[in-house]
């Protein structure tokens, strides 16, 4: 049985571990998710998933989102020019447990995360809002 003091220090203790701001838990959660999407972009790069149908496309992988328990890990991946979306993303789904293997070894961690891919919508929107920005209405109730 913990006595007040320690209990108090214990649960100080749990919370920070815990947090998905940004304490201890948020920062490494950060820094593993760029070590992954640095290893996945280099992966790509060299070619090194042997599939003839993944390596003809040329993938940008923008980002890496990892959950605070680092057990998932979601890649936002676009193929060079926008062609064939959704096969990217199939394809890289197919190769994902050879890809956390891979990833895993590369980072020496124990326990790589689930990976998962969804398409990278950031260009997408960006220029959606400079097509909004653009429009007249717009500009007028952006200078008055």
């Amino acid at each position: 049985m913990l006595g007040k003091g320690s209990r108090t220090a214990y649960l100080i203790r749990m919370a920070k571990q815990t947090s998905v701001g940004p304490g201890a838990g948020g920062n490494r959660a950060l820094r593993v998710g760029e070590q992954i999407r640095r290893n996945l972009s280099e992966i790509l790069m060299r070619g090194d998933i042997h599939d003839p149908a993944l390596n003809r496309l040329s993938i940008t992988v923008g980002e890496v989102r990892v959950t605070s328990d680092l057990r998932v890990a979601t890649a936002y991946i676009l193929p060079l020019g926008g062609e064939g979306k959704a096969e990217a993303v199939k394809l890289m789904a197919r190769h994902a447990g050879e890809l956390r293997t891979r990833i895993g070894a590369m980072l020496g961690i124990r326990h790589a995360p689930e990976l998962r891919f969804m398409l990278d919508e950031t260009w997408d929107r960006m220029e959606e809002t400079r097509r909004l920005l653009a429009q007249e209405a717009v500009k007028r109730d952006v200078e008055s």
